[in-house]
C-alpha cells in the first residue's frame, strides 16, 4: 500500500482527506510545510499531496525545498487558488500536478493513482503487462522465455507508448519524444516503426498499438 503524505493546515480538511484515502492508502498527515518536511525525510513517503497557503513555510516552498534535495517523489498541489500565474507557480517549483478546491475524491485517487503508476515506471526501468516485461535497461521485451531485443528508436517508441496506456500521441508529439525537435525524421518514419512494433508483437495477447486515424496511435491493455 503506497503511502501518503498529506500536507494541509485546515485541520477539518486534514481530517476528511484522511478518512477518505485511508482505505486505499497509508495515509500521513501534517498541519504544514516544516513537520510536513521533517516527516518526508524520515522516509517511507510515495507521494505527497499538500495545500498551498500555510503559515512558516507554504507548499511551493515545500515542492521546492524537496526537488533541491534531489528527490523526485511526485508531488500534487491541492489549493483553492486557480489562476494560471498560481498554476504556472507551482509547476515552476517542481510540482507534478495541480487540483484546485473543492475537493473531487475519486479524481484526486485517479490522479494519485496514474503518479504512483509513472513513479514506478521511472524507478524501476521497467513495464510490466501480464507476462511481459518491457526493460529499458537492455532495451528487451520479455515473454516467458522469447527475448525481443530491438533497436533504440523502436524500444523508446514502444515504452512511450506503454508508460500511457490509453493515451494517444500524435505522431508530433511522438517524433518530438523519440527523434527530439531538431531531428529531420517525419512521420513516414514514425509510420514505419509503429508497423516494426506491430509485426513483432501482434500476437501478444497483453496489449496492442491502435491507430487513432487523422490523429495518432495509442497503446491499448487488452483485459
Amino acid at each position: 500500500m503506497a503511502r501518503i503524505l498529506i500536507v494541509e493546515d485546515d485541520a477539518n480538511l486534514r481530517t476528511l482527506m484522511t478518512m477518505r484515502l485511508k482505505g486505499k492508502y497509508d495515509i500521513v498527515a501534517e498541519c504544514g510545510g516544516k513537520s510536513a518536511l521533517a516527516r518526508y525525510e524520515e522516509g517511507g513517503i510515495d507521494l505527497i499531496v499538500t495545500d498551498l497557503m500555510m503559515p512558516g513555510m507554504d507548499g511551493y516552498a515545500l515542492v521546492e525545498t524537496i526537488r533541491s534535495m534531489g528527490h523526485s517523489t511526485p508531488v500534487i498541489i491541492l489549493t483553492a487558488k486557480d489562476t494560471i500565474v498560481d498554476k504556472g507557480k507551482g509547476f515552476a517549483v517542481g510540482t507534478d500536478d495541480y487540483m484546485t478546491k473543492p475537493v473531487n475524491f475519486e479524481e484526486l485517487c485517479w490522479r494519485i493513482d496514474a503518479l504512483l503508476r509513472r513513479s514506478k515506471i521511472a524507478n524501476e526501468g521497467k513495464i510490466t503487462i501480464g507476462e511481459v516485461t518491457v526493460d529499458k535497461q537492455s532495451f528487451t521485451v520479455t515473454r516467458g522465455s522469447d527475448v525481443y531485443e530491438l533497436p533504440t528508436k523502436e524500444f523508446q517508441l514502444l515504452y512511450l507508448l506503454l508508460s500511457y496506456p490509453g493515451k494517444i500521441f500524435t505522431k508530433e508529439n511522438i517524433l518530438d519524444s523519440v527523434w527530439g525537435y531538431s531531428s529531420e525524421s517525419d512521420e513516414f518514419t514514425v509510420r514505419t516503426h509503429i508497423n516494426r512494433l506491430r509485426n513483432k508483437f501482434e500476437n501478444f495477447p497483453e496489449f496492442e498499438i491502435v491507430t487513432i486515424r487523422g490523429v495518432g496511435y495509442k497503446a491499448v491493455i487488452k483485459k
